[in-house]
Order: C-alpha cells, then structure tokens, then sequence
C-alpha cells in the first residue's frame, strides 16, 4: 500500500497572473494618425503631379495665345459664317485646295482621325475648316463634295483671293499659283499647317505637315484637360 506524502511536504504549483494587453498612449495613437494622414497627403499630391504631366507634345504649344482676329466666308454649307460663329468649340483651321494632289488629302485623313480618336463627347467638341488657297475653282459645292469623303461635320471656306489673302496672313499662311501640267492644271504651293484655335478664339497650337492624327488628339486632349 503506498503512503501519501505528508501534505505539509507538497510544494505548491505557481500560477502565472494573467496579463492585460498594453495600454498605448492616446499621444501614440494621435502620431500615428498625424503620420498616415501625411502619407494618404503625400500619395494624392502625387497622382495629382502625375496626373498634369505634360506629355510629349507633337505640336507647337503657345503659352501666350493671342485672340484670332474675326472674319467671315462663304462656306460649303452655302453660307456665309465666321470665326467667332464657333465659340464654344475647339477649332482647327486648315489652309489648302480641293484639287491638291498629295498634302491635303493627306492633311484632311489626319484630321479625320484626330476627331475619332477623340471619341464621341471630344470630337463633337471640335470643328475643323478647310479655307481655299484656290477660290477660283473651289466653290463652296465643290468643297462640300470634296469634304464630304472625309468627314461630312467639315466645313470648307472660300471667297475672292482678296477675301483669303488677310486671314492666311494673321496665320502665318503663304500661297501662291504656280503652272501645272494638262493634268494636274495649275497648282497652288501653300503652307502645310494646322491652327488650333480654343472655345475663347485663343490661336492655341499648331501643327506642321506631317503629324498624324492620333498624336494630335494626343495634344488637343491635354489641351482641353488644362481648359
């Protein structure tokens, strides 16, 4: 028979006090906020940089625009319309001539895909006009034709050399006729560029021959983005 242990002999067993979790101080938790708020501050400050990025523009921005003079044509639509007539919209003069055998043809599928790379909401926001360095053959039903196979929404510009010649001016346009061919007929030199004036009438950019259309609305996107 086995005898107990005396029960004054037993060690008794220590059982550990239970912890509370630490108390952090409220100046603690007051840091910690001050400090996430600083970085939430920090991250929106930089996709807001990120955001107004300028890109790299295929145009020539002018910081300091100047307000196009007025004028006013005859127009493909078989009326007589102005410049100021389109406040409101973007839009983009160009100069050329309906017999053109390579620039402008060119020139006008550019900007026929300026307006759908836009999108519909942008590219309602945009007018493009055509003004004639070649008024002797192109009258206002022969630009409506001939725009026609480009964008129906492009407006054509003519009238007498005399009416054409100060608006090309104020844009820095040159032409002048020069002898063709039996087939050709004669030909028109004239510069190869594309004016965009903003909703305000401000001459805001230009593009030379040769940009394509998807990096033109790459440009007049950031444009209107700035306002």
């Amino acid at each position: 028979m086995t005898q107990l242990n005396n029960p004054a002999e037993v060690t008794p067993v220590e059982v550990p006090a239970t912890q509370a979790p630490p108390i952090t101080p409220p100046f603690a938790l007051r840091r910690l906020a001050w400090a996430g708020g600083i970085l939430v501050a920090l991250l929106v400050a930089a996709f807001i940089g990120w955001w107004n990025l300028p890109p790299t523009l295929h145009g020539i921005l002018l910081e300091s625009p100047r307000v196009a003079e007025d004028f006013t044509l005859p127009t493909s639509t078989g009326k007589s319309m102005s410049l100021s007539d389109f406040r409101g919209k973007y839009v983009a003069i160009f100069f050329g001539y309906t017999y053109c055998p390579d620039v402008c043809p060119t020139t006008l599928n550019d900007l026929q895909q300026m307006v759908k790379s836009l999108g519909v909401d942008r590219g309602d926001d945009v007018q493009v006009l055509m003004i004639s360095v070649d008024p002797e053959r192109d009258t206002p039903e022969q630009l409506a034709t001939y725009l026609g196979y480009f964008d129906p929404s492009f407006i054509g510009m003519t009238g007498t050399v005399e009416d054409i010649q100060p608006v090309a001016s104020q844009f820095g346009i040159f032409f002048e006729r020069q002898p063709g061919s039996e087939n050709t007929g004669y030909l028109v030199d004239h510069t190869s560029a594309v004016t965009i004036i903003d909703p305000e009438g401000h001459v805001r950019m230009i593009f030379t021959y040769g940009v394509q259309g998807a990096d033109m609305a790459s440009d007049l996107a950031y444009i209107m983005r700035r306002g």
